[in-house]
């Protein structure tokens, strides 16, 4: 069984009080008490009131909003303020302010906002974190402090290439290990001095987001800056610790958030929590990777949804509400996937500023006799009832998507074959595959024991580190099933060409070398043919990728269908010890990626939900004996599931379920074998 952190279900959100006059608060209470609403996030935003200047703190308003919630026996998450800075400090300090990547000097402004490198952010922060443990360490009910909030961006300040050229002496040590790792030979880039080492934004060797006149400089930047904020929450972390050895810690992270390698940053978190924010128009399967991802950061541990909205949004293009029953369907989805609570931004609804029109359990209205109030309320008696039923379930995945931050970084950063080529659309699509048949996954890292896993998919793995390919060959040849795609095994991980031929050090295992790579435009297809037996259809249409491949040892699964390399392999199978290493050697359609996948997944014996209505998901979490199913149908139409469960009870109403089960528009059940 997992780790449990909690008693029961947590089931609140970020809350605001000292925005509104102190009569609001009790009416905040009754209101809240109606929902079964049993926790707050409480001071994520409050620096400037704590710290009216540089010498005055005042935590007497703060102090009487934890007396309040404590009263009311709330679990109380407890913010460090650090995510916004006071205007007095971005004025008498601006090492504070941030550099952008156009060069530009920031003043005081929005929030995340603080160079992580400054000085003196670090220790007014640091004095603050101190004040805040002393004082609440120790109280009974601060269940979880929550540091900063939705850690983001970059700078290039001074300040930062200053630390960055430590960071970088303290990987390589010598200059001209960085010449060798930057290959700053090229365009005569030679460093001289460590001096010479200057941040990558537009001043200097940045070009954007997604290119970089030298890779391997662009992306130890994006090392370094994770670093540099991860080390932020370091220092706050251990400031907290200096008063509460035992409180867990946490940060609130954003999915597959781009900036920040979140595999490092769950290393240093008690436990891992995200905010959850889909479109009207996100696919379930995106929702479903996102969940899964924040359970893979450490290891298959639950994690805390620390926020999603009631109904809109408020800064997506199009914030529509969520009809009716979409909110609870979503909660539960959140939980299928690995989350021990339901957490909402916000309590009560901003009266001005950028989120006031951002959903609140208490809209602007004031009171509770609203439709989002009356569905918050359902779902909180319906929490309330499940106890702690589902606290620390896991999730029982043989199949691991790895995803790696380096490679996230590495691929979209290099010079060529397309433009189109995003990492997480590559990953999202293998993830697909197995969402399709509602199969458990597991996203994995490189440090993950690949042996947990009957299948592994590695798709797009342009990065393959020192020691990463060696075990690979190990999985493969005790037994595993791998798959990886275009596009691996390309470069080290300093974004140099493994010399030798493509696809580097994996060319062993794949038994094929890839002689050149074609990038088709985006109107373009070739096709992939298949050999007689292989799928449900001989040909299947493939797009914006076509790698030229021979074989070594390699099964020809499929060929091309057109162009001058009709009929070279396109999808090869490799026998490897006693397992298979499989090569998909472009972005083929998704029904050929759901069968292909389909296939090696009943070889291993790993069975899903196939032939589930549109719409219609099935997830499941595991408890000591007690294997929890999830059904939940994310649509606003009537559906029709026919399963195995017959005689399983739902815990959600306490009744036996048939074999034939209708669910209605955005229903949930949650079946347990009766025993």
């Amino acid at each position: 069984m997992g780790k449990q952190f909690f008693d029961n279900m947590l089931y609140g959100g970020d809350y605001n009080p000292e925005q509104w006059p102190r009569d609001i608060w009790d009416e905040d209470m009754r209101i809240f008490k109606k929902a079964s609403i049993n926790t707050a996030t409480i001071n994520v935003f409050s620096w400037a009131k704590l710290q009216p200047s540089e010498n005055e703190y005042d935590f007497s308003e703060l102090d009487e909003i934890i007396d309040m919630l404590t009263k009311e026996d709330y679990t109380i998450i407890l913010g460090t303020s650090t995510a916004a800075l006071p205007a007095w400090m971005a004025r008498q300090y601006p090492d504070v302010n941030r550099v952008d990547f156009e060069g530009r000097k920031h003043r005081h402004g929005h929030r995340h906002n603080h160079c992580p490198n400054s000085p003196s952010f670090q220790g007014f922060a640091k004095k603050l974190v101190n004040k805040l443990a002393e004082r609440y360490g120790n109280h009974p009910n601060v269940k979880v402090w929550h540091i900063s909030n939705e850690y983001s961006g970059e700078c290039y300040c001074d300040n930062c290439a200053k630390a960055f050229r430590v960071w970088v002496k303290d990987k390589y040590q010598t200059l001209d290990a960085v010449n060798e790792a930057w290959n700053m030979n090229f365009w005569g880039h030679t460093l001289y001095s460590f001096d010479d080492i200057t941040p990558p934004n537009y001043l200097g060797d940045g070009i954007s987001d997604t290119a970089a006149a030298f890779a391997g400089l662009s992306i130890d930047y994006r090392r370094f800056n994770s670093d540099s904020l991860l080390n932020n929450f370091k220092l706050e972390k251990q400031e907290i610790r200096r008063f509460d050895k035992e409180t867990p810690v946490t940060t609130n992270l954003m999915g597959a958030y781009k900036s920040l390698d979140y595999f490092k940053w769950a290393k240093e978190m008690d436990f891992v929590s995200w905010d959850s924010y889909p479109s009207h128009q996100t696919p379930l399967s995106h929702t479903a990777m996102n969940h899964d991802l924040m359970r893979g950061l450490k290891d298959g541990q639950s994690f805390m949804l620390m926020e999603q909205t009631p109904s809109q949004q408020n800064w997506q293009p199009y914030n529509a509400l969520k009809r009716p029953g979409k909110m609870r369907a979503q909660s539960y989805q959140t939980i299928a996937h690995g989350a021990d609570t339901i957490q909402f931004f916000q309590l009560r609804r901003s009266k001005g500023a950028t989120e006031k029109f951002h959903g609140a359990v208490i809209e602007h209205v004031g009171h509770e006799n609203t439709r989002v109030f009356r569905e918050v309320a359902e779902l909180g008696k319906e929490l309330e009832q499940l106890g702690d039923a589902l606290i620390g379930a896991e999730t029982p995945a043989k199949v691991g998507i790895l995803f790696d931050w380096d490679n996230y970084w590495a691929l979209e950063y290099t010079s060529g074959p397309t433009v189109d080529l995003r990492y997480v659309e590559q990953i999202q699509n293998y993830y697909d595959a197995c969402y399709n048949q509602q199969v458990p996954v597991d996203m994995i890292h490189m440090d993950t024991d690949f042996e947990k896993y009957d299948v592994i998919l590695a798709p797009v793995l342009y990065m393959v580190k020192e020691g990463i390919s060696e075990k690979i060959e190990q999985y493969v040849e005790n037994g595993g099933t791998f798959v990886t795609t275009f596009m691996s095994g390309i470069v080290d991980q300093s974004d140099n060409v493994h010399l030798g031929g493509y696809p580097g050090p994996l060319r062993d295992v794949l038994g094929i070398w890839v002689e050149e790579i074609d990038a088709l435009a985006p109107e373009q297809r070739n096709q992939v043919v298949m050999k007689k037996g292989q799928l449900n259809q001989e040909k299947y249409d493939c797009r914006m990728v076509c790698d030229l491949l021979h074989t070594e040892g390699a099964e020809v699964v499929a060929e091309y269908g057109t162009d001058f390399y009709k009929g070279m392999p396109v999808i090869t199978k490799n026998n490897f010890g006693a397992g298979e290493a499989w090569y998909v050697g472009t972005v083929p359609e998704q029904k050929l990626l759901d069968e292909l996948i389909g296939k090696l997944l009943k070889a291993k014996g790993i069975q899903g939900f196939e032939h589930l209505p549109a719409g219609v998901e099935i997830a499941s979490r595991k408890k000591g004996e007690n294997e929890f199913y999830f059904l939940m149908n994310h649509t606003e139409e009537n559906k029709t599931v026919e399963t195995d469960f017959e005689g399983y009870k739902d815990l959600l109403t306490g009744n036996q379920v048939t074999r034939e089960m209708k669910l209605n528009p955005f229903d949930v059940k949650i079946l347990l074998k009766n025993n």
